[in-house]
């Protein structure tokens, strides 16, 4: 039968990634999807480890790199909220590639930078494109990715920013002392310029997206390289179970009736985390200075934090696909709080046990802030979830903030180490509450739809199990 009279096979998103098997295709696309993270873990993080270098060329007193550091977080804060949502407008890969373009060009133009004005206003660029890469880069992880392993998906290529991180340690340890300061932004320039022509070559676009703006022939084009048995048909027909159909997606989207709740509650959740993470960054290594831990268990105990985050994805993702993505959650939670009091127990028990005790607290702080992105990937629908993630980063930025100066102003006040940490489970519960409390709504949500279908509705992507 030829291509022009076969009959065509009526595909419905994302029925069609959920039922077939992983397909060299999609792993591809979530290995540039992790590229792209960990660059972007390197290029967020490389700044720290030059500054010291930066400071002695310039003569620069430590107070004067506060906004070198801060701006490239607001960026990431402009990006997240303002140019992220326009990916579902505009597609999810022409964010990613523009975010990569960006930030790789302004690294580009810092290697000639002369002056702390002109490095902050790139450093604020640079923000700019990694925040806005960033959601569209998890968006079209998970769109690509079958239910049943989604949120270990999801977690994997952010596992590819906290490596990023590593690297940036290793590469300015290398490169500074033989070739300056500058090497390290042009290392992290060159290699994501050099990406990006992968990129465009092989990352494919949002088949959601495709579809909405009526290019279904493109959308199928890519399902066959996705399963290879589709026949090759002129006119397929693929529809999309997505409530919003060929409507642009506005922020407001996000507080809209059932959405509103589970929105505040989610970015609660993502402020509460990211001030953990980043307040626990801050203090922990002065607490441990002020206990007589010598230099190398305090450069060891950031690492700790870092491995605990990343190894810990490999309990959580699997659960999160099998058991259900709030439980395994909200269970990583509770036990939080109490590797948080465990810490405040082990302060004075020698390094082992205390570094140990941070591993166990990384696998919350970092790993449980990998696991709510997750979260928001399949909580949201395709048609909002490069807006509502992004959305839920740019908020949880004002927790990131708040984090360390709550904790300096706890310890000001006289507070104890053991005390704050102690203190400090109770926020940490509180977010496994809330997660346990949006599986329960969203389960029960999807009964009531399954009964408005008379059964016929497909399990919603962020059912609790």
């Amino acid at each position: 039968m030829s291509a022009s009279t076969a009959p065509a096979p009526h595909l419905r998103l994302p029925d069609f990634i959920d039922s077939r098997k992983l397909s060299g295709a999609q792993i591809l696309t979530v290995a540039l999807c992790f590229i792209v993270m960990f660059l972007d873990g390197f290029d967020t993080q490389s700044i720290n480890y030059m500054a010291p270098a930066i400071a002695k060329e310039w003569g620069l007193e430590k107070a004067a790199l506060g906004p070198i550091f801060s701006s490239a977080l607001v960026g990431l804060m402009i990006g997240y909220l303002l140019i992220a949502p326009l990916s579902d407008r505009f597609g999810h890969k022409k964010m990613v590639v523009t975010g990569v373009a960006i930030f790789s060009l302004s690294t580009l133009a810092s290697v000639w930078v002369a002056d702390v004005p002109m490095l902050i206003a790139l450093r604020l660029i640079t923000g700019i494109g990694l925040g806005a890469a960033t959601p569209s880069t998890i968006a079209l992880t998970a769109e690509n990715s079958p239910r049943k392993v989604r949120a270990s998906f999801v977690l994997a290529i952010y596992c590819g920013f906290s490596l990023g991180f590593i690297a940036a340690n290793y590469a300015a340890d290398a490169l500074i002392p033989t070739h300056g300061w500058r090497s390290v932004f042009l290392v992290g320039a060159v290699v994501p310029l050099a990406l990006i022509v992968f990129l465009l070559w092989k990352l494919p676009e949002s088949l959601n997206f495709l579809v909405l703006d009526g290019k279904s022939a493109q959308a199928y084009a890519q399902c066959r390289r996705i399963d290879r048995s589709l026949p090759a048909i002129a006119e397929p027909i693929i529809e999309m179970e997505a409530s919003d159909r060929g409507k642009c997606t506005k922020v407001t989207d996000l507080l809209k009736g059932r959405r509103l709740l589970g929105t505040v509650l989610l970015w609660l959740v993502f402020c509460i985390n990211l001030a953990l993470f980043y307040g626990l960054q801050s203090w922990i290594p002065t607490v441990l200075s002020e206990r007589g831990y010598e230099s190398t268990t305090l450069a060891t105990a950031a690492s700790m934090t870092t491995l605990g985050g990343i190894l810990i994805v490999f309990i959580v993702g699997p659960a999160m696909d099998r058991v259900g993505a709030f439980g395994a959650l909200g269970t990583l939670y509770f036990f939080g709080g109490g590797f948080l009091v465990l810490l405040g127990f082990t302060l004075d028990a020698g390094a082992g046990m205390v570094l140990a005790a941070i591993f166990l607290v990384g696998t919350v702080s970092s790993g449980g802030q990998k696991s709510v992105i997750a979260l928001a990937s399949v909580y949201y629908p395709a048609e909002v979830r490069s807006t509502g993630v992004g959305w839920a980063l740019g908020i949880g930025r004002i927790g990131g903030i708040a984090g360390p100066m709550i904790l300096g102003a706890a310890f000001t006040a006289g507070m104890s180490a053991e005390t704050v940490f102690t203190w400090l489970a109770v926020p940490t519960a509180l977010c496994g509450a809330i997660v346990f409390y949006l599986g329960k709504r969203a389960k029960k949500e999807s009964s009531v739809a399954e009964e408005a279908t008379g059964g016929t509705a497909a399990p919603s992507a962020a059912s609790a199990k």
